[in-house]
C-alpha cells in the first residue's frame, strides 16, 4: 500500500465517518419505525441506509474500482485487491431504543489484510484512526493501552455472532466469564468495545463466531495499540476468516485469558 493511496484512503474514510456521524447524531431519538432483518433480533432503520449511502458514495467517487462490502448493501460486485468493509451504524439496536451507544466503522483491507481502520463515535465525538504499522490515534492524539497491574477483577467484553444466539457451548463460556470476572460487557455495539479495549478500559475481548463488517476495524485498532489478537489455541490472528473465535488482550495477559476460555469450555 503506497503512501499516497494510504493518505487518500484515510482522508476519505475520515470524511465519510464524520458525515455519517453528523447524520446519526441529528437523527438520534427521532425514530418511530424500524424493520426486523432476520429471526435473530437484528434490525435496520432508515438511518442505517442513509448513513451507508453517504459513506459508499464518497468511497466510490475516489476509488471506483475498489471492492466494497457493506452491512446493508452487501457486495458491490467488483473484484479487487482492495476491499472496503463498512458498518454505517454499528449498534442499531441501541440507536433504535434511544441508547447513545453506537458508532460508524470503516475498514480497508489489501489482499485480505486490514490496513486502515476508522471508528467514529458520534455522541462523544471520538474519532479513532489506525493504519497498519503506524499506530492508533484518538482525535489525532497517539493512543496505546494503559498498563494493568492486576487481573483479579478483569473486565471482559463479549462479542458473538447474530446466529449464535443461545448455542450451548457459547452459553457455557459466556456464563463462566460472567462469574469469573468483575464484569462481562455486551454493548450491542462491538466497535465501541474494541475502542474501550484499545484505550485500556477493558482488559480483554472474547469473540465467539462473530464475523462481519465491524470486526476488522477493531482488530486493527487493538493490534496497533500494542495488544494481541489470537485464536483460542494461542495462534496469532492474521487476515480474515469466516468463523472467528478470538481472544484480544495485552501480550502479558495471553495465558490468563487462554486459560479462562479453556476452563469455560471444559
Amino acid at each position: 500500500m503506497d503512501q499516497m493511496t494510504r493518505q487518500i484512503a484515510m482522508e476519505t474514510a475520515i470524511a465519510a465517518a464524520y458525515e455519517a456521524g453528523r447524520l446519526t447524531r441529528e437523527r438520534f431519538a427521532t425514530l418511530d419505525h424500524f424493520e426486523e432483518k432476520d429471526d435473530h433480533g437484528d434490525i435496520v432503520t432508515e438511518v442505517d441506509y442513509l448513513a451507508e449511502s453517504l459513506i459508499l458514495n464518497k468511497i466510490r467517487r475516489i476509488f471506483p474500482t475498489h471492492q466494497i462490502r457493506s452491512e446493508e448493501a452487501g457486495e458491490n460486485g467488483l473484484l479487487s485487491d482492495w476491499l472496503w468493509m463498512v458498518d454505517p451504524l454499528d449498534g442499531t439496536n441501541n440507536f433504535a431504543v434511544g441508547l447513545p451507544l453506537f458508532g460508524i466503522s470503516i475498514t480497508l483491507a489489501y489482499k485480505h489484510e486490514p490496513v486502515l481502520a476508522v471508528i467514529y463515535e458520534p455522541m462523544t465525538d471520538r474519532l479513532y484512526v489506525s493504519s497498519k504499522g503506524e499506530g492508533m490515534t484518538c482525535n489525532a492524539l497517539p493512543l496505546k493501552q494503559r498498563e494493568v497491574k492486576s487481573l483479579t477483577k478483569a473486565r471482559v467484553g463479549w462479542i458473538q455472532g447474530h446466529a449464535v444466539q443461545n448455542e450451548q457451548r457459547a452459553v457455557k463460556l459466556r456464563n463462566y466469564i460472567d462469574v469469573h470476572t468483575k464484569r462481562m460487557m455486551r454493548l450491542w455495539a462491538p466497535t465501541l468495545q474494541w475502542t474501550m479495549l484499545a484505550r485500556g478500559d477493558l482488559d480483554a475481548i472474547i469473540v465467539y463466531n462473530s464475523e462481519g463488517e465491524d470486526l476488522y476495524s477493531g482488530i486493527l485498532m487493538m493490534q496497533e495499540a500494542g495488544g494481541i489478537v489470537i485464536d483460542y489455541d494461542g495462534r496469532p490472528f492474521k487476515g480474515m476468516m469466516d468463523q472467528p473465535y478470538l481472544i484480544a488482550c495485552r501480550p502479558e495477559h495471553q495465558s490468563y485469558f487462554m486459560n479462562m476460555v479453556k476452563e469455560g469450555l471444559a
